[in-house]
């Protein structure tokens, strides 16, 4: 036997303001169409005044739980991701695990960017088959409007903020392919272009949080390749292969980025679970956002082979093959 950490529960929260694209066009050199056509993007939602990650992680956490008919002190841990934490210390995971009510079991933040759930679930699955947790929040959350040049076409119309979380339990497997719960994990970065997607503050250097800056262009070229690439790692991992795939989860960062990734796996695009339009990109949050909202609408069955996948900045990349 083989232990597995499987999913058991999904949430995710979204902000109350809704800022659709027309928004900016009287801010920026802008307007609805460009916005749609280059991203895919038609609206996003931003953090009120006063509403921290925190906030938004508690409630995406306390969402995943429900569904999962547990409490929080069923949890053995929290693994949090984010690049837009509270404050530079204590992590977020801590005041997620206050905001719970719980009061054992360990809790900490992994930043990777818009990777960082994938590096997350990896990390919190290596756990549980370690045999360090039975169960486990894995959680995404940003306030990415937070960092924002207000003044930057290119970057400040694509990005929102939210937070999703799952629940992570072990489970009993043969340790074959057939197996419910994830599967296989690739993980990769290259700092050799971190000047491609960074933010251009820092408690070392400016004392800032600083504002987000990508070359697009560039980042759009490594995302297509490092993505598909890092996909076929790990279903062969998992023994699997593209032709397996039920659903393609991916981070919503881009529909162009989404849509060749797709192709490059040879998955039609009705195999790809799609947020991106009512979100934007909500960095380390969109994969569970994404992974909630599909599983709310039950498009997500027992046995379904799911592949979720992501880059950010770092860069960092990397995907999870599961069997839901």
């Amino acid at each position: 036997m083989t232990r597995r950490a499987v999913i058991t529960g999904t949430g995710h929260y979204l902000p109350e303001r809704v800022v659709e694209n027309s928004w900016f066009e009287d801010k920026l050199d802008t307007t609805d169409e460009w916005i749609r056509t280059r991203s895919g993007i038609e609206r996003r939602h931003f953090a009120a005044e006063g509403q921290a990650t925190s906030d938004l992680a508690t409630r995406a956490a306390q969402a995943a739980l429900d569904r999962a008919g547990l409490t929080a002190g069923d949890i053995d841990g929290i693994v949090l991701a984010t690049s837009t934490p509270d404050f530079t210390f204590p992590a977020v995971a801590t005041m997620v695990q206050s905001g719970l009510g719980m009061t054992r079991g360990f809790a900490y933040d992994v930043q990777a960017v818009c990777a960082g759930f994938v590096f997350a679930l990896a990390n919190a699955d290596a756990m549980i088959r370690g045999g360090l947790a039975e169960r486990v929040l894995v959680i995404g959350a940003e306030t990415f409007s937070r960092i924002m040049d207000w003044t930057d076409r290119s970057t400040c119309v694509l990005f929102g903020d939210g937070a999703g979380a799952v629940v992570l339990e072990a489970q009993e497997g043969a340790g074959t392919s057939g197996d419910r719960g994830i599967l296989s994990s690739d993980l990769n970065s290259d700092g050799a272009y971190r000047d491609l997607l960074y933010v251009d503050g820092g408690v070392s250097t400016t004392g800032t949080a600083g504002h987000l800056r990508m070359q697009g262009n560039l980042v759009f070229r490594h995302a297509v390749e490092k993505l598909a690439r890092t996909a076929h790692t790990a279903l062969e991992k998992a023994g699997l292969a593209p032709g397996d795939v039920d659903w393609l989860v991916p981070h919503q960062a881009n529909m162009r980025i989404i849509t060749a990734t797709a192709q490059r796996m040879g998955l039609p695009i009705e195999k790809v679970v799609l947020t991106v339009a009512d979100h934007g990109n909500t960095s380390a949050a969109s994969i569970p956002l994404a992974l909630s909202v599909a599983d709310g609408e039950d498009r997500l069955k027992p046995g379904d082979v799911v592949v979720i996948e992501a880059i950010g900045g770092g860069l960092s990349w990397g995907s999870v093959v599961l069997r839901w």
